[in-house]
């Protein structure tokens, strides 16, 4: 009976239970080794970095390009980069006007129809020499866009480090700055919080997708997710909130344009080109008081950044550990069948042994014919009773 219990429980609430206790487990895990990167002391530098702000009212002209450029005129825009970077610019060549073509419908009106001039540097310092001296760049840029001359610049390798660039993320995040300022009517981009144009290019590109989703998730888990009225400033002041801001920035563009919202925002960016302020333009697009869907976007927030996306945290630790209690569970699972199967084959066994008993007299010898006649025991053998 005790048996029966035991198996009985095993076998209905054996294997949810025991996968409910993984998830426990790994949660764990993930909290103790996973870094909390994007909360600390980790500041996440997108490829996009503001110029000075002086730049937006400077009228100097650009520098000319060097002897080894080469120029390529492709309609509404024109590239020009080192000859040696040919294959590598091919990708900006193929896709530009699929990514033209996005951002025009994500902002319901037709945007990049003036010129946009892209130069590309083999580095950092030579970023330098192709914008006026009183532009500057950034430290650590990748990619810098500059309205007033409506260009992009970019760099073929990493400020730090030497690595490659991924131009294609990098060109498209720059890309979707022109196109803002095109949508909005305003060479400046001033008529938005920062957070909504930093957040809006790296929607639009892509970009650290992966990273974006852990400091997402964090931030969540350990309740520190930004106020929208202090989003800006996490981005100039840091004290590790950057990379909180960027990934946040970026939801909330995805939430603000996810399904039948898609209308909505092309409204909100309607109203904004009409001259309302950003508070009223997304108050009255999507029918509620900016409060109101901020606490609809950490709701949705809340909901999706529960146990599976730490899957993509990258946190090879915890990750090993995960893929660890998951054998575990197989190999558990599997014996505990074999264990019911010799549970089973022990009860069919005993069942057989029960039917032969209560059919055989106990006095029955094996192979004895059974005539139904008594037997009696005289001198050590058996004789029948006539």
């Amino acid at each position: 009976m005790i048996a029966a219990i035991d198996r009985g429980a095993m076998a209905t609430h054996g294997p949810r239970s025991l996968l409910r206790a993984i998830c426990r487990i790994a949660i764990l895990v993930a909290l103790v080794f996973s870094p909390r990167r994007g909360l600390a002391d980790d500041i996440v530098v997108a490829p996009h970095v503001d110029p000075p702000a002086a730049e937006a009212a400077s009228l100097a002209p650009l520098p000319a390009l060097p002897v080894t450029y080469q120029v390529e005129k492709l309609g509404w825009w024109r590239l020009e980069y080192p000859a040696s970077a040919s294959e590598r610019v091919r990708v900006l060549v193929e896709n530009a006007d699929q990514w033209k073509a996005s951002l025009a419908a994500d902002f319901g009106q037709d945007v990049l129809t003036q010129p946009v001039e892209v130069r590309v540097a083999a580095s950092w310092d030579a970023m330098t020499s192709l914008v006026p001296r009183d532009f500057g760049v950034p430290p650590g840029a990748s990619g810098v866009t500059y309205l007033s001359h409506r260009l992009v610049l970019l760099t073929l390798t990493q400020p730090t480090g030497g690595e490659a660039t991924d131009l294609e993320t990098v060109f498209r995040h720059e890309l979707s700055h022109v196109a803002l300022g095109d949508a909005l009517d305003d060479s400046t981009n001033r008529h938005v919080p920062r957070w909504f144009n930093e957040g809006l290019a790296i929607h639009e590109s892509g970009e650290h997708r992966v990273v974006r989703m852990r400091d997402l998730w964090d931030a969540t888990l350990f309740r520190q997710l930004l106020p929208f009225s202090e989003l800006d400033q996490a981005f100039i002041d840091g004290r590790g909130r950057v990379g909180v801001a960027y990934a946040e920035s970026a939801d909330v563009v995805r939430f603000l344009l996810r399904g039948k919202d898609r209308l909505r925002f092309v409204g909100l960016i309607a109203r904004l080109r009409g001259g309302a302020s950003f508070d009223r333009a997304l108050a009255d697009a999507y029918g509620t008081d900016v409060r109101k869907l901020e606490y609809e976007w950490r709701e949705d927030c809340a909901k999706r950044n529960t146990f599976a996306p730490m899957l993509a945290s990258g946190s090879f630790v915890w990750v090993i550990a995960f893929a660890a209690l998951v054998v575990g569970y197989r190999r558990r699972k599997r014996q505990t069948q074999a264990t019911l199967a010799r549970w089973e084959a022990e009860e069919h066994a005993q069942d057989l042994r029960t039917k032969v008993a209560d059919e055989d007299p106990p006095f029955a010898q094996p192979g004895a014919a059974h005539v139904g006649l008594p037997k009696i025991e005289h001198d050590g053998g058996w004789h029948t009773l006539h």
